[in-house]
């Protein structure tokens, strides 16, 4: 990812949203520290998320950057930024002090100043210094960018459709390999060499795998399991490209499916039908969400829905490629043209060691959506 992934007319356009967005609010100045914020607006991909960085945008002038010394090169060759100040290097420094500086050469300290606060990314020794710092002048705006972010460009569908390719291509493999004897582990070695080979960048989030009595897992990690004959069980990966996200997820069985299995599959399958007909421009998040849940719930396993039925897909970064627009009950969003998010209403039985989730992405179009996924819904059979 850098500012050559984008023409500067597109970042210009984004900065003035930012700033209209900054208006709306009564701004003076705009502290980001979101990986997803930063690199939307500049085009970086320095691997600093793990580390104090952030970017401060005024209503009107310059925009300037600060990471760790170790970005420098990365970020002065590949981000669109008018100013960049570093900290630490060769030893270890405390970035406040330096950013307490930078803030007030820019002036933030004599105006009002919106701080992004993720969940992530910030740690709460830094959000306390800085929300002392800023005083009475501190405004939390956490979603103020990322709300922005969330329909996206002509060229950024283009990335995402590429990577719903890659992920298609990466199921075929997944399927091939498949036995009895392997484990879950290299299984899902397959599909990152699928994915990596085939041009997609590494997800911000690992593979989910689980299977036999762990399929009631809903976000189980592969392990050294050998796969067995009658197994049940699911998968969820997903490809990127210039960290747009495309996820995929299926069930599959070695052997031919119990009755319960194949009901339970069903079930998932037909609240996931009902979740994308409720998805189109204007309708609120919450009404796919509650289509799934009906279907759900008429099955009697409403206790096996144990999360959201799907979420807006961001440029992801380590540990999530979620935004926070979320399909789930009073979710005060409004689904948009340009959006795209996950649908996978979940089912997922403890007491009976068994679960069933399916995965696509959907893009959000006028008269309704479109599947990005070309990949069969059908049960994985082996």
């Amino acid at each position: 990812m850098s500012r050559h992934d984008f023409t500067v007319e597109e970042f210009a356009e984004r900065r003035a949203q930012v700033r209209r967005a900054m208006a709306g609010q009564g701004l003076d100045w705009l502290v980001l520290f979101h990986p997803v914020s930063i690199r939307w607006l500049t085009g970086s991909d320095a691997k600093s998320y793990q580390e104090f960085q952030c970017l401060l945008v005024p209503a009107d002038g310059p925009i300037a950057m600060m990471a760790r010394e170790g970005e420098r090169a990365e970020i002065l060759d590949d981000a669109l930024v008018d100013r960049l100040e570093t900290f630490g290097g060769g030893e270890n420094e405390d970035p406040i002090p330096r950013f307490a500086g930078l803030a007030d050469s820019l002036g933030l300290l004599a105006g009002r100043v919106g701080v992004e606060v993720p969940a992530y990314y910030l740690h709460p020794h830094h959000y306390s210094a800085i929300r002392d710092l800023f005083g009475s002048r501190f405004v939390e705006a956490t979603n103020l960018v990322h709300d922005l972010t969330l329909v996206k460009s002509p060229t950024e569908l283009g990335y995402i459709r590429r990577a719903a390719a890659i992920a298609d291509a990466a199921l075929t493999v997944f399927g091939k390999a498949l036995r009895v004897g392997r484990s879950e582990l290299e299984v899902a070695g397959e599909v990152y060499g699928a994915l990596l080979a085939r041009g997609s960048g590494l997800a911000a989030s690992p593979i989910n795998l689980v299977s036999g009595e762990r399929s009631c897992y809903s976000h189980g990690a592969p392990t050294e399991r050998w796969l067995q004959a009658g197994d049940y069980g699911s998968v969820e990966y997903g490809a990127t490209v210039r960290r747009y996200t495309a996820t995929l997820g299926r069930q599959f069985c070695l052997g031919q499916p119990n009755a319960r299995m194949r009901d339970l599959y069903e079930i998932a399958r037909r609240a996931c039908d009902a979740c994308i007909a409720e998805i189109r421009d204007g309708a609120p998040a919450t009404a796919p969400h509650e289509a799934a849940k009906r279907v759900i719930g008429e099955a009697g396993l409403e206790h096996g829905r144990v999360h959201t039925s799907g979420y807006g897909l961001a440029p992801g970064f380590p540990p999530s490629w979620g935004e926070p627009m979320h399909m789930i009950g009073g979710s005060r969003y409004t689904l948009r043209a340009g959006m795209v998010v996950s649908v996978e209403p979940p089912v997922f039985l403890h007491e009976e060691g068994l679960g069933a989730r399916l995965i696509d992405n959907v893009l959000v179009t006028r008269g309704g959506c479109e599947l990005l996924s070309r990949s069969s819904r059908d049960l994985i059979v082996v």
